[in-house]
């Protein structure tokens, strides 16, 4: 099989040695590679008593089986390791060019360990086939749209570019790491990552390369990815005019828009925020991920006005759900204002934003002051405060440097009761699709291996519509009842979307009406391997199991499969998802009868021999 690389280099950076190691089939067979594999090493070597932040640490950076590929969204990359934010497994995800290259010099994956004496960055040339730790000092302390800038004119006009902003360099824990130049930047936004990163004096890694994959039919994978493509097109044609800001008003109609740190259940003042009414007034030109048909991103521009924004990346629903949303800012400039400096300072955009309004909540109540904001007025609403906090988190300023450790640990740092009103779970501020409005995800944000995670499962999309007849759903399960069909619809979506990372695909190609069927096809003629359904669903099963097993080891217990009070005691005072809670007591028991875990939600000894792995008391 030769669709992949099939070789990862390992740097180790206190030594500045590297090795290459090889990939055997077999274990891109049963794992897969991005987070699938990256979570096997992980495993294998894993230290549970090495802080994430200690030089022992690694960083596993994993492109997925098809990343580099011509199948349709094959551009996937996972930055793995523990997490510095939750304490527990992390893989934070992205698309754009960076995968694709790193596969064209060769590579499916990098694992880094140590840290560098000082700044470093990594330059991995596949055309001369240099691999080189170059000196970063002079890029330490630029924000990323500026060492991206510097990093292009030094290497290669023509590479592609991953990094850390100021906030990676800072430590901050909810720090992501960034991808892409200036104009068109993605993320691996959660968990931190940014941070491990910059505990490494790794500024960033860049890459080009020249080599293409083969395939054992190539007639078979171009009919192939023509038929599927043409699928994606028809089916996902509202995320190319919008991207996923089209989806905030009909989140909001659904109850499912999180509205002042999740305590309202409507907001008249979300219509500024949809991406129907700013794009015709912002929009600069569409943007693609490698291999991919669909275009979601989308470059804007605001020249004038108190809020401007330099031409960059547009905003996203979960962006426009968190700064307009949670904070309560109704004005969409101030918004993707807030985007751009978290692009530019390599912030997660969901997280800052959750302890953002967290402190305007204690602010509300009473628990914060001006003497604790350092003079801030840290109201909802007021966009202001909002903008200048995220410069404090980013450089650890004042009450910044508390929120930057994000919700669970600021609470404690706070106290005061504050931990009541901080939204997390197992440490990860919840994404912005709302429990109370999908039952099922209530189930998924509960259990999901790096906590409240949206994409684990992405049930919402089923609540929406969205019909995959091949898992089993050719119509919405009722999304306000306790009952075993979410539960299963749960368990089904977290095995199917399971593969997507670890294959190196958008998740989107989900929300297109891609079941398993159609992945299956393209798996196939890819690979030349014989998939079925039934061999989806077993993967994702196996890797989610194995990642339960690291949590365990890290700590991770059933006590941790919960969803904050205001999920499951504060019902939603209006709109459609008013009045109604998740009865976890009902729905986590039957998960764990469905996923093959005892009472303390440790996987069995038989279901793991089922899905061959080595089962141990350690």
């Amino acid at each position: 099989m030769s669709v992949y690389a099939g070789k990862l280099l390992r740097i180790d950076l206190t030594t500045q040695t590297r090795t290459v190691q090889p990939i055997a089939e077999q274990d891109a067979r049963k794992w897969l590679l991005g987070s699938g594999l990256a979570a096997k090493i992980y495993f294998d070597e894993m230290d549970a008593s090495v802080h994430p932040l200690d030089p022992a640490a690694p960083l596993i950076v994993m492109n997925g089986l098809l990343t580099g590929s011509i199948v349709p969204t094959a551009c996937r990359t996972s930055w793995c390791g523990r997490s510095p934010e939750t304490g527990i497994w992390n893989e934070s995800n992205v698309g754009h060019h960076w995968g694709a290259a790193l596969r064209a010099a060769g590579f499916d994956g990098i694992i880094l360990t140590g840290r560098a004496s000082s700044p470093v960055y990594l330059w991995i040339d596949g055309i001369s086939g240099a691999v080189q730790l170059r000196s970063a000092s002079h890029l330490w302390g630029k924000d990323w749209f500026q060492a991206g800038e510097m990093l292009l004119q030094e290497t290669d006009s023509q590479a592609q570019i991953a990094g850390i902003g100021i906030a990676g360099e800072n430590l901050v824990r909810i720090a992501g790491i960034m991808v892409g130049p200036p104009h068109y930047v993605r993320a691996a936004a959660r968990g931190g990552m940014g941070a491990l990163m910059g505990s490494k004096n790794l500024k960033a890694i860049v890459v080009r390369g020249k080599e293409r994959p083969t395939y054992p039919d190539p007639q078979r994978i171009r009919e192939e990815v023509k038929r599927q493509t043409q699928f994606l097109k028809e089916t996902l044609l509202p995320m190319t005019m919008m991207g996923t800001a089209g989806g905030v008003a009909i989140s909001e109609e659904y109850g499912d828009f999180p509205i002042r740190n999740w305590m309202l259940g409507n907001w008249p003042e979300v219509k500024n925020l949809a991406g129907q009414t700013f794009y015709p007034k912002y929009l600069q030109k569409r943007t693609h991920c490698f291999a991919c048909p669909i275009g979601c991103g989308k470059e804007i521009e605001i020249q004038e006005g108190p809020y401007r924004v330099p031409r960059g990346e547009g905003v996203e629903y979960e962006t426009i759900a968190g700064f307009g949303g949670m904070c309560y800012v109704s004005s969409f400039e101030a918004v993707a204002l807030a985007n751009s400096l978290c692009n530019r300072y390599g912030l997660d955009t969901i997280s800052t934003s959750a302890v953002i309004a967290f402190g305007m909540e204690l602010f509300a109540r009473g628990l914060l002051s001006t003497e604790d904001t350092g003079g801030i007025e840290l109201r909802f609403g007021n966009a202001d405060a909002m903008l200048e906090m995220i410069h404090r988190i980013a450089y650890r300023q004042g009450l910044g440097a508390v929120l930057g450790e994000g919700v669970r640990d600021a609470a404690v740092r706070i106290g005061k009761g504050a931990e009541q009103f901080a939204i997390h779970v197992k440490g990860l501020e919840v994404a912005y699709h709302d429990p109370r409005a999908f039952f099922s995800m209530a189930v998924n944000y509960a259990t999901g291996a790096r906590g409240a995670c949206h994409l684990e499962a992405a049930t919402y999309w089923n609540g929406y519509g969205v019909k995959h007849p091949d898992l089993g759903y050719s119509a919405p399960v009722p999304r306000h009842e306790s009952s075993e069909a979410n539960v299963r619809l749960c368990y089904d979506y977290q095995n199917y979307a399971g593969v997507f990372n670890p294959l190196g695909l958008c998740k989107f190609l989900i929300k297109g009406a891609l079941g398993p069927e159609r992945l299956s096809a393209l798996v196939n003629a890819a690979t030349g391997w014989d998939w079925t359904t039934q061999d989806i669903l077993e993967t994702g099963d196996r890797l989610f199991q194995l990642k339960r097993l690291i949590n365990i080891r890290l700590g991770v217990t059933a006590e941790d499969d919960r969803l904050p009070a205001r999920f499951t005691h504060e019902p939603r005072p209006t709109g459609t998802s008013a009045g109604v809670v998740p009865d976890m007591k009902t729905m986590l028991p039957m998960y764990y009868a469905l996923r093959g875990w005892d009472s303390e939600g440790k996987p069995t000894r038989e279901r793991l021999a089922k899905l061959g792995i080595p089962y141990s008391e350690d």
